[in-house]
Parts: structure tokens; sequence; C-alpha cells
């Protein structure tokens, strides 16, 4: 929902850090990569109940998320070169790993530990599996009948109440606060899945 507000305060300073990270042997895709591992590290802490430690790795994968698209456009710019597509593929790829690792992460520490309901993080998963289903559908077609979205990422992204600044809070929320993971879960599961049926709709009619 505040994506777009939120890239034009933050990309500004994002593109400053990937100018200064701008070294050879620093690349997107290893930036991508680091992201990867970082948010594995993140899940897999989270369920040995390592929480602080969980919330650490969390946010360093999303700044090194924040960073890999920053940097590929400024080394794009710097050659000339046109964009393949293949580091927004290896990008979206490990974001969603990331995503599912640190739901089952936090999941299996919280219900250890807690003795919480592992449905409403099942439900998370459900709804991000049909967000994602939906707005892969949308870009692949969109980018067929020349109705993409640009907003200078490798995909068309439709916009919707949640969106990645909030997946971040919350994923942060939870790591926090992990004795009621649950009930934020609970709360993020429907605003996930609300989002869901308004990306339906609105690349429906997008598409219309």
């Amino acid at each position: 929902m505040f994506d777009a507000l939120l890239r034009h305060h933050t990309g500004p300073v994002l593109d400053r850090m990937a100018s200064a990270a701008d070294r050879t042997w620093v690349t997107p895709d290893r930036l991508t990569g680091l992201n990867l591992v970082l948010g594995l590290a993140s899940a897999g802490l989270a369920a040995a109940q390592w929480w602080l430690p969980a919330l650490a790795a969390w946010l360093l994968s999303r700044l090194a998320d924040g960073l890999d698209g920053p940097l590929a456009r400024l080394r794009r710019h710097r050659s000339g070169q046109e964009d393949p597509g293949r580091g927004g593929f290896w990008d979206i790829s490990a974001d969603f790993v990331v995503y599912g690792a640190t739901v089952v992460g936090v999941a299996l520490g919280a219900t250890s530990a807690f003795a919480a309901p592992w449905l409403p993080f099942l439900l998370v998963l459900f709804a991000y599996y049909i967000n994602g289903a939906v707005f892969l559908a949308f870009s692949s077609i969109a980018e067929k009948t020349g109705r993409q979205l640009d907003d200078g990422r490798s995909l068309s992204f439709l916009g919707g109440l949640a969106e990645g600044a909030e997946t971040i809070v919350v994923h942060s929320v939870w790591l926090i606060f992990p004795g009621i993971a649950w009930l934020t879960a609970s709360v993020w599961a429907v605003l996930v899945g609300v989002s869901a049926a308004h990306r339906i709709l609105a690349g429906y009619r997008a598409l219309s």
C-alpha cells in the first residue's frame, strides 16, 4: 500500500548506497544471493527461537534486496545495455523463497516455544500463494499484450493493501513479539487475502 510513496523517498538513498557499493566484486546477482542466504538464515534462527538474530538477518536480507535493483540499473545506465531479465527473475525467485521460508521458520519457533496454533501461518502461506500467482500471471499477460506497468522494476507489479513495506514490518513484528506471532499472522492473513482479491479484480479490469 505504501510502496510507491516509500520508493519515492527511499529511492535516492538506495541509489546512493548502491553507488557506494559499486565495486567489481559486488554484483546485483550476488546481492540477491546474499538476500536469499540471509533470509534462509533468518528462518532457521526463528525456528531455533533465536528471535533477535533472526530479526537482524531478516532486516539485512531486505537491505540486500533493496540494493540489487538500484545497482543493476546503475550498471545498465553506465554500459548502455538492455536489461536481459535474468536479474529480475533471480530476484523474484529469491524473494518467494525467503518469504515462504521465514513464515515457516516463525511458525516452527512459535508453535514449539509458545504452543501457538499453526493455522494462521498456513493461511498466510495460502494468501502469499494467491498473491504471487496473480501478479506473476498479470505480469506475463500484460507483457504479451503491451499493457505492462513500468515503474522501473523487471515485472509489472499490481498495487495492493499488502506490499513489500508492510511485509517487512509484519515479519519484523512477529520476530520482536514471538509470543503473539500467531495473532499477528491471523491479521496479516486477512490483509494479504484482501489484497489478493483486490489484485484479481484490478488485474482483470486492467486487461479488459
